[in-house]
C-alpha cells in the first residue's frame, strides 16, 4: 500500500511518515516552508518539496504516484498568524485542499478503479464559541455546531466541509479529523513545548525561575504518537464522509504541565507570571468526546508525563 503525506515537514507530518513506514506502507511526503528540521526524519523516507497551491504540480504528482492513502496535513496552522494574514491562511488551507481534491478527481477519471482514502486534518477550532457551553461531564461530539472565532478556524471549517462536498458530489472517500490539543517532540508554539524548552534552558543557566501565563485553564493534550495511530486507523477503517474528533481523554489544569516538568527535572520552580503570556480571552475548557474513533479500535497509549519526558529529552539534545 502506498501512502502520501502532505505537510510532512510539520510536527505531526514528520512523525506520521515514520509511523506509516513502521506499519509497512511505502511512504512519500511533501513539504513547503517546513516548521521542523526535515533532516531529523528517517532518511530512507522519500521527501520532496511541493506547494499544495500549485494545482498542476499536485495533479501531475497524484496521477504519477496514485497513492492508496492520502493524509492531508499541509496547512497554515497558527491562529495568531491567521489574524495577521487571513489571505495567506485561507489560500493555503482552502485552496490547497481544493487543489488536492481536484487532482484526485482528475486521477480517478484517467485511471479507472483508482479509489484512494483521504484523511484530512481539520481542527477543533471549527467549534469555536460552541465549546463554551460544554463541561468535563459533557464534552462536544462531532455534531457540535461550527462557530469558529478566528480566520484559522474559519479556514478549517471550510476545509472540513470541502471533504464532505467532494465525497457527496464525486465519491472521493474522506475522513474529516477534528483535532484538539496535540503535542510531542518537534512541536513549537504550545504550552508543553514552550515550558519544556524553558526548563531545558534553565538547567543550563542554573536557574529555577519559570515564566508562565494562565495556569487555571483545563485542557486535554494528546501525544502526537497516539494521534498518528488514530490517523492510520481512519485511513484503514474510517467511514467515508464522516467527521472524527481526536483528543486525549485526560483533562487537567495547566498547573499539571509544571508538575510533570518538575518531576522529570527533579526541580521545584519559582513561577513568574508574565502578563504578555495572558490572552484577552482563554477557553476555560478545551477537550472533546472521542467515542466515535475509539469504536474503531483507537486507544490512547501515552500518558502526559511520558510526553513531557520525551520532549525535555528532545530539547536537551537540540540545545546541545
Amino acid at each position: 500500500m502506498k501512502a502520501y503525506v502532505t505537510g510532512a515537514g510539520g510536527m505531526v507530518g514528520s512523525h506520521l511518515v515514520e509511523a506509516l513506514k513502521k506499519h509497512g506502507y511505502e511512504v512519500v511526503g511533501s513539504y513547503y516552508t517546513p516548521t521542523t528540521d526535515i533532516k531529523e526524519i528517517d532518511p530512507s523516507i522519500r521527501l520532496f518539496e511541493l506547494d499544495v497551491r500549485k494545482h498542476e504540480a499536485m495533479k501531475a504528482w497524484i496521477n504519477d504516484y496514485l497513492p492508496d492513502k492520502i493524509f492531508h496535513l499541509a496547512a497554515q496552522s497558527f491562529p495568531v498568524v491567521s489574524w495577521k494574514d487571513p489571505y495567506y491562511t485561507v489560500d493555503v488551507n482552502v485552496n490547497g485542499t481544493i487543489g488536492l481534491f481536484e487532482a484526485i478527481r482528475d486521477a480517478k477519471a484517467k485511471h479507472p478503479g483508482y479509489d484512494p482514502m483521504v484523511v484530512v486534518i481539520s481542527s477543533s477550532a471549527i467549534y469555536g464559541e460552541a465549546l463554551l457551553s460544554y463541561s468535563p461531564d459533557h464534552l462536544p461530539k462531532e455534531d457540535c455546531p461550527m462557530l469558529p472565532l478566528h480566520p484559522y478556524g474559519v479556514s478549517k471549517a471550510a476545509e472540513d466541509l470541502l471533504c464532505f462536498q467532494y465525497f457527496r458530489n464525486y465519491g472521493i472517500k474522506t475522513a474529516r479529523v477534528r483535532l484538539f490539543n496535540c503535542t510531542g517532540p518537534k512541536k513549537i508554539g504550545d504550552i508543553t513545548s514552550d515550558f519544556t524548552k524553558r526548563a531545558a534552558l534553565l538547567e543550563k543557566e542554573h536557574s529555577n525561575k519559570l515564566v508562565v501565563g494562565n495556569l487555571t485553564a483545563l485542557r486535554a493534550i494528546l501525544d502526537v504518537r497516539d494521534l498518528c495511530e488514530g490517523l492510520i486507523i481512519l485511513g484503514e477503517k474510517g467511514t467515508p464522509g464522516e467527521p472524527y474528533n481526536i483528543c486525549s481523554s485526560h483533562i487537567f489544569k495547566m498547573t499539571h504541565v509544571v508538575e510533570c516538568i518538575e518531576k522529570v527535572m527533579g526541580t521545584k520552580y519559582e513561577l513568574v507570571q508574565d502578563p504578555k503570556l495572558l490572552r484577552p480571552a482563554d477557553e476555560r475548557l478545551y477537550a472533546g468526546n472521542c467515542d466515535k474513533i475509539k469504536a474503531l479500535g483507537w486507544v490512547e497509549k501515552y500518558e502526559y508525563l511520558d510526553t513531557v519526558r520525551d520532549m525535555i529529552a528532545y530539547w536537551k539534545k537540540k540545545l546541545d
